[in-house]
This record gives structure tokens, C-alpha cells and sequence, in this order.
């Protein structure tokens, strides 16, 4: 078997191999209550080498149409998971993964919760602390207090690790 021969099986074998890893990956990311499409789409943008694909890149290796495509990566955008930019000297868009995709994913979800605590606060003025539903909601109110402090520090320690492990820092 010459060398020529032996490319198109390791190719094949790694064509496969992202293929399982991708829906695997997928169906852990819906069972956490992601979206079936935006989990397809993030893993098999995970397992490029690239990190970015064109909608027709993504179609064909998931064998889905367009507008499916273009639902889920406005979700993804939305939710700074991936980020849409042009392919130079071309009209078509690639959807990229942040290179700290996970570090601007929880940064988004930080600002959600600072919109839940203030919702929370009113929530507990306007039925008043008192009440059973006051009570419930201000113990919602302090766990969100305390899971947006953790987080905090949660990811600084991670910047710190990641530039030691990786050295690079994800941008703020």
C-alpha cells in the first residue's frame, strides 16, 4: 500500500470519528437544554480545524438545508456563542467559534442574571418580603447574588490558568 493509497482511509476514519464525536457531543448539549440544532451546529464547528464554516460547509456535513442552518447560528450569535463574519472577496458568511467561546458564553449569561436579580428586587418590593412568594423570591435573589460573585471568581481564576496552560488571555 503506497502512501496515496493509505490518505483517503485516515481522512475517511477522521471524517467518522468527527462525525460521532459532533453528535455525541450534540445530544449531551440538548439533554443540558440547548437547542438540537444550535448543539449540531456548535460541536461541528468544535471539531474543525478551522473553528469556521460556511452555511454550506455546515449543510453538508450534517445534511441539513439552509434555513435550518441560518435559525441555529442566529441563535448561537445571539447568545455569543459563535460570531458571523465575510469571507473575503466573497459574499458568503463563515460562523466562527470565539476563541473563548466558553468565557463569553458564561460573560453573557452574567448579564442575564444582573436582568433577573433587578426583576427579582421588584419582584420582592412589589409582593413584599414577607409573604411566602417574597421569601421565595429573595432566596432566588440570593442564590443569583452568590452564583454572580462565584462566577466572578470563577472565571478569573480562569484567565489566569488558561494563560499559563495555553498562554493566551481571552479578550474582554
Amino acid at each position: 500500500m503506497t502512501t496515496d493509497d493509505a490518505q483517503p482511509r485516515e481522512t475517511a476514519g477522521r471524517d467518522e470519528a468527527v462525525d460521532r464525536f459532533v453528535e455525541r457531543f450534540a445530544a449531551q448539549l440538548a439533554e443540558a437544554g440547548m437547542q438540537r440544532m444550535p448543539a449540531r451546529i456548535f460541536a461541528a464547528l468544535l471539531a474543525s480545524d478551522s473553528g469556521a464554516m460556511t452555511s454550506a460547509e455546515l449543510g453538508e456535513q450534517l445534511t441539513v438545508s439552509p434555513a435550518a442552518i441560518s435559525g441555529a447560528v442566529r441563535y448561537l450569535a445571539q447568545v455569543s456563542m459563535v460570531t458571523r463574519e465575510r469571507e473575503p472577496g466573497s459574499r458568503r458568511d463563515r460562523f466562527r467559534l470565539h476563541s473563548d467561546q466558553w468565557y463569553e458564553t458564561l460573560t453573557s449569561r452574567d448579564m442575564v442574571l444582573k436582568r433577573w436579580e433587578s426583576s427579582l428586587r421588584d419582584g420582592v418590593a412589589d409582593l413584599g418580603a414577607h409573604t411566602p412568594a417574597g421569601r421565595r423570591m429573595e432566596e432566588t435573589l440570593a442564590f443569583f447574588e452568590f452564583l454572580e460573585g462565584e462566577l466572578a471568581e470563577l472565571m478569573e481564576r480562569w484567565r489566569v490558568q488558561r494563560e499559563e496552560r495555553f498562554g493566551q488571555r481571552p479578550v474582554r
